[in-house]
């Protein structure tokens, strides 16, 4: 439950003015089809958060232990400062609609500004943190869905009044408090 529970909140807040919220915002405004970019969005981060799983999962099996921890914590301490970057959002990645329709342009725009994003390293992260793949990509999708989801049906009024420097730093602040605990806690973390 820990993992789904962490998987959902840091993402959520990660995601609060990440390329892929504006992606959305963007989408949202020019097609006016909250359905379809919904649906894009869904697909697309269960498609890329699951191979991040896959990944998060595989490394725990060719990385020992003690070297994984050490890696796990700068990954998270690594995450904490990304987080306080603001992402913009590049008009190419938009354009794709042209030539795939609403749910097309969405689930390809989505899943390739996903590709390397903080929220795809995260899930990595968090999957081999917890041990528990499915778990995590359930709970970073869920947590992609509560900032994205809202981000398609309000749009930019809302974004507006979200203090994002705030939302940022707490998220930074969980990373980093994750990153530390996982330096930190006994050898027995991953066993």
């Amino acid at each position: 439950m820990e993992a789904l529970l962490i998987s959902t909140g840091v993402v959520a807040l990660a995601e609060i003015g990440d390329k892929t919220q504006l992606l959305a915002f963007i989408l949202a405004a020019r097609f006016q089809k909250p359905v379809p970019i919904i649906a894009g969005i869904l697909i697309a981060t269960l498609f890329n958060h699951g191979i991040a799983g896959a990944l998060g999962a595989w490394i725990t099996t060719v990385v020992s232990p003690e070297l994984l921890r050490w890696i796990l914590g700068a990954s998270f301490i690594g995450m904490a400062a990304w987080t306080l970057i603001p992402d913009k959002i590049e008009e190419e990645e938009t354009q794709v609609a042209k030539q795939f329709g609403v749910f097309g342009a969405t689930l390809v725009t989505f899943f390739l500004a996903e590709m390397g994003d903080k929220t795809q390293i995260a899930t990595v992260a968090l999957a081999a943190h917890y041990a528990a793949p499915v778990v995590v990509v359930i709970g970073t999708t869920l947590g992609m869905l509560i900032a994205d989801v809202p981000a398609v049906f309000i749009g930019n009024r809302f974004a507006a009044k979200i203090p994002m420097k705030l939302v940022h730093s707490i998220a930074a602040a969980i990373f980093a408090v994750m990153g530390a605990l996982t330096l930190f806690k006994a050898e027995t973390l991953f066993q």
